[in-house]
């Protein structure tokens, strides 16, 4: 018997939003070198949702690229609660400041129960800051992490 951790994708998403926020990853990943990936799950095992995106982020080897330029973006769906844990070669670039709008950006769709919308914007907006920092390189890039979303329990 297999057993799949990651049974629960349609709980959270309709298969339309799911391909609107893959689709998001990679017209934002077209632009950079940069990774991004989006991890949700029911619940936050921890009190600090940073400290569960930081296990993901690790879990994952988002810190395995060449450039240390991953990007996951978390949320706790049933918790109302998400972060985003950055490699250190893209958060010198942008600082803390960049990190913290972009949660405020993620907390107005989630009050206007827009999920799949937060998502797409931040996708956006961090593949912009990707673009600006770690430009797309036709000779030398590589799509280094899957651009699927991740579903947890």
């Amino acid at each position: 018997m297999a057993f799949f951790p990651f049974s629960k994708r349609k709980e959270f998403f309709t298969r339309e939003e799911q391909e609107r926020i893959v689709n998001a990853i990679r017209q934002a990943e077209q632009q950079t070198s940069g990774e991004i990936r989006v991890y949700t799950e029911s619940r936050c095992r921890f009190v600090n949702p940073l400290d569960r995106a930081a296990e993901i982020f690790w879990g994952l080897k988002m810190d395995a690229t060449k450039d240390r330029n991953g990007v996951l973006v978390y949320v706790a769906m049933k918790d109302h609660q998400f972060a985003i844990m950055a490699d250190q070669g893209i958060h010198e670039k942008v600082g803390q400041a960049f990190w913290n709008e972009e949660v405020s950006v993620m907390t107005k769709h989630f009050q206007n129960a827009a999920p799949a919308e937060a998502l797409e914007a931040v996708i956006t907006d961090v593949g912009e800051a990707l673009k600006t920092h770690f430009p797309y390189d036709r000779v030398n890039d590589k799509n280094e992490l899957p651009d699927d979303m991740v579903f947890g329990r």
